[in-house]
Formats: C-alpha cells, sequence, structure tokens
C-alpha cells in the first residue's frame, strides 16, 4: 500500500467498525473493493464478515491470495503465542460490474449465502445469471440479517447506487460511502442513459433546474489542498503536462476534427512520467536516461499502444533526454547527449504524449501531422497555462460540495426514519476525495 491507501484504509476502516457495530451489522459489502485492502483490514483487524464486490477479476484474485499469506501469518503468530483456535474472517470476493440498483441488491443478497461458495463465483460473464439470482434471493428474504455497505472511492455513478441501495434494501441497515470521479457521474438532461442518473438525486436540486455539465463535473475533481501541498517542481511538472494536453487538442482539432464531436478523453497520459520523475528523485541510483523518438516515428500502416514511459532511443536522432531537463532545466545524471534546449526537449516530450493519445483514441498517428508547428504555435502560451488552471481549479471544491449536498439533501428527503451525517474523515492533503456521507436506518427501523 502507497501512503494514501494506507492513510485511507487506517481512517475508513475504523469508522465502517463503528457504524457497523451501532447498526449492528453482520456483514459488511465493500463496494467497489479494488485489490481487497479494506475488505482485507475489516475481516482481519475488526473481525467483520466482509464481502468485497469489484468489476475486475484481477483484483479479485489479488484479494484472495493476499488473503491466504495474511491467514497464514496470523496462524503461524497464533501457533508461536499459543492462544488456542481462533476461527480468521477472510474476505470473500465477487467479481461483477454493478450496472443497476437490482444488480447490487442482487449482490447483497447472495452476500448473506455466505456458505454457499458457488454463488460467490464471478459473473462478469453472465449478467443476465445475475438478474436472475436477484430473484431468488431477495434483500428482502430474511430480515433478522443485517448488511452494512461501504464504499471507498466507488466511482462515479457507483457511489450513488449503493446510496439508492441503502433505501430499497430492506437488509441494509447503514453505509459509509466516499465518491470519487465526479466527471463519470451521468447527468439528467444531458448524458443520454437508460438509467436513472447521478446527478440530480434530490428533489430539491431537480425543482431548482439547476445542470452542471461534463466540464464542471471534470472541475469538482479538483483539489486545492493538494495544490498547495505540491513542491514547486511538482507543480511546475504539472502545468507542462496540461500544457501538452491543451496542444494535443490543437492536434485533433486540425487534423481529426470529426472526433472532436465525441468529447475525447486521453486518460492520464502524463501519470507514468510523474512517476517516474519521483521514482528517480528517490532512487538517483537506478536512474537511465530517457531518450526520445524522432521527430516521424516509424508507424508502417499500424498503431501500437505508445504509453508515456516508452520514451525509446532512435538512431536517427540522437536525442536522450533527462527528465530533470524536460521538467526543470537541469540535469542530475553526470552524462547526458541530449544538448538542445529547453523548446527542443518539451517539443520531443510532447510529440511522444500526442502519438500516445493518439493511439488511445484508437486513432492512427500519420506522418502527415506536422507536430512541430503545433507546438510551435502553442508554446508562447504555455506560461499561461499556471494562472488559468489555477483559477479554475479554485471552483473545485465548491463544485464537488455541491454534488455531495445533493447526495445528503437526497437522504434527508427521506424523512425521520434515518440519520444521515457528512463529514470529511481523510487529511485532504493526502486523500483529496475525503468526504465520507454516511447514514443508518434508526433502530426502531431495523
Amino acid at each position: 500500500m502507497n501512503m494514501k491507501k494506507k492513510h485511507e484504509v487506517e481512517v475508513l476502516s475504523a469508522v465502517v467498525n463503528s457504524i457497523a457495530d451501532s447498526a449492528r451489522g453482520h456483514t459488511i459489502v465493500d463496494v467497489g473493493a479494488g485489490q481487497g485492502y479494506l475488505a482485507q483490514v475489516l475481516s482481519f483487524q475488526y473481525q467483520h464478515s466482509v464481502v468485497a464486490i469489484d468489476a475486475c477479476s484481477h483484483h479479485g484474485s489479488i484479494t484472495d491470495a493476499r488473503a491466504e499469506r495474511i491467514k497464514k501469518h496470523y496462524a503461524a503468530q497464533m501457533r508461536k503465542s499459543e492462544t488456542g483456535n481462533w476461527s480468521l474472517n477472510v474476505p470473500k470476493t465477487i467479481t461483477c460490474r454493478v450496472m443497476s440498483i437490482g444488480m447490487l441488491k442482487a449482490l447483497t443478497g447472495m452476500s448473506l449465502h455466505k456458505d454457499d461458495a458457488e454463488q460467490l463465483r464471478p459473473f462478469e460473464e453472465d449478467n443476465a445469471k445475475l438478474e436472475g439470482e436477484k430473484l431468488k434471493s431477495s434483500c428482502n428474504a430474511n430480515n433478522d440479517t443485517s448488511l452494512v455497505l461501504a464504499g471507498l472511492h466507488a466511482c462515479g455513478d457507483l457511489s450513488v447506487t449503493m446510496l439508492k441501495t441503502f433505501l430499497d434494501c430492506k437488509e441494509v441497515k447503514a453505509i459509509v460511502s466516499i465518491g470519487c470521479c465526479y466527471n463519470l457521474l451521468s447527468e439528467e438532461g444531458i448524458d443520454k442513459t437508460e438509467t436513472q442518473c447521478g446527478f440530480p438525486m434530490s428533489a430539491g436540486v431537480k425543482s431548482a433546474g439547476f445542470s452542471l455539465g461534463k466540464n464542471s463535473r471534470d472541475l469538482a475533481c479538483q483539489s486545492a489542498e493538494r495544490w498547495r501541498g505540491m513542491e514547486k517542481d511538482a507543480g511546475l511538472h504539472n502545468f507542462e503536462l496540461h500544457s501538452f494536453r491543451a496542444a494535443f487538442q490543437m492536434v485533433l482539432c486540425k487534423y481529426y476534427p470529426e472526433v472532436m464531436i465525441t468529447n475525447p478523453s486521453i486518460g492520464r497520459q502524463g501519470k507514468s512520467l510523474r512517476r517516474r520523475q519521483h521514482r528517480k528523485v528517490e532512487y538517483p541510483l537506478n536512474h537511465k536516461e530517457i531518450a526520445c523518438p524522432s521527430l516521424h516515428s516509424n508507424m508502417k500502416g499500424s498503431c501500437r499502444n505508445i504509453e508515456p514511459k516508452e520514451l525509446e532511443t532512435d538512431k536517427n536522432s540522437g536525442l536522450a533526454l533527462d527528465t530533470d531537463v524536460l521538467f526543470h532545466g537541469h540535469s542530475s545524471s553526470k552524462s547526458t547527449r541530449c544538448e538542445g534546449p529547453k523548446s527542443v526537449d518539451k517539443y520531443a516530450l510532447f510529440e511522444k504524449f500526442s502519438q500516445s493519445g493518439l493511439c488511445h483514441l484508437g486513432l492512427k498517428p500519420s506522418q502527415d501531422i506536422k507536430f512541430h508547428e503545433i507546438w510551435k504555435e502553442a508554446e508562447p502560451f504555455a506560461e499561461l497555462i499556471g494562472p488559468y488552471w489555477s483559477l479554475r481549479a479554485a471552483l473545485g471544491p465548491l463544485l464537488e460540495t455541491f454534488l455531495l449536498l445533493d447526495r445528503l439533501l437526497f437522504l434527508q428527503e427521506q424523512g425521520s426514519s434515518l440519520e444521515v451525517i457528512m463529514l470529511p474523515i481523510f487529511d485532504p492533503e493526502v486523500s483529496p476525495r475525503n468526504v465520507a456521507i454516511i447514514a443508518k436506518k434508526i433502530l426502531t427501523q431495523i
């Protein structure tokens, strides 16, 4: 676990444990469990029965394998201390992409039958079977069993689905939800979807007729705390990546105008570059020179999957790049073949960034694209990226708060049968998406 994940799991597991105890929860369902860190802490440390649901079967395999190692470790410790026979809870995994409230209700119903291993097999290839299962394992079947839903950064509409399942499923007595990826939320009146939209949720916001749009939802993901906590070099590095993305937009406008209609997203093409820079600072002895390709790579009619980390040496260019030179104007390595000015260095990385972005969109990079002309036109404005992005990102907390208050109001509109609270539980500089929505059905309803 990295520092961020460790902080999140330590804090959230304590919160979920407290809520589960107060709600008399028998089983905790970790929705969007990822690699199962939260589920395993709740199982092994707090001794809860836990079911981990995630869309990726690989994550489920990792969770199961790690759980076995942890179980062996605990067993060895118990043998040494002669503490007797302990019954260790091991989290059970379900692999399924949760597409609807009904599907999540079916999964929670299946989790009640924790002794039936067949019901916990992956369902990603047969969602029709899962829809049928919900008829046989309805949430209303056994009112003596209680569940607690937990979600650590459940992405986009998944957090919304959790909240609605909490209301619709009588077996779910409490929920602890920390949302994430507001840019992936579906919005009423904007996104075409056959299911219920993720925003707005509350009748109050719906009656106001207020819409956000994709750009505003993108902004809601920004964090002023994280930006303030960055060192100067890391901040400049981020601004340079944003300048590459802005220049890449110019490439799309000029050479692929038909793609612009689809509002394309290329993901975090610069993320691996940032990680490599951090590793280089921490482990300078392991540093290797990074080389850039020539201006016109030989594509041979095919688009291979180019990643930013694949900065290879081209025999025709003879140019190698040090990431310190790229982002800070100086080199920490003893020797480098990169003698060109910073503008050439930035251009070379921009070209590779663009090639990777095109391949991410399924487009074949053409040799006719004049990356150098695009970058020459964009580079004079690169220094404006920092002030512009900072002013834009300052609206992020406001928009995130609006989205979260919509969810809080949605639960409060359900009446006095619920106890609902919204509060920050993580250090925002470590984990920007730090606000948890915690709701519990009052004991008279349980």
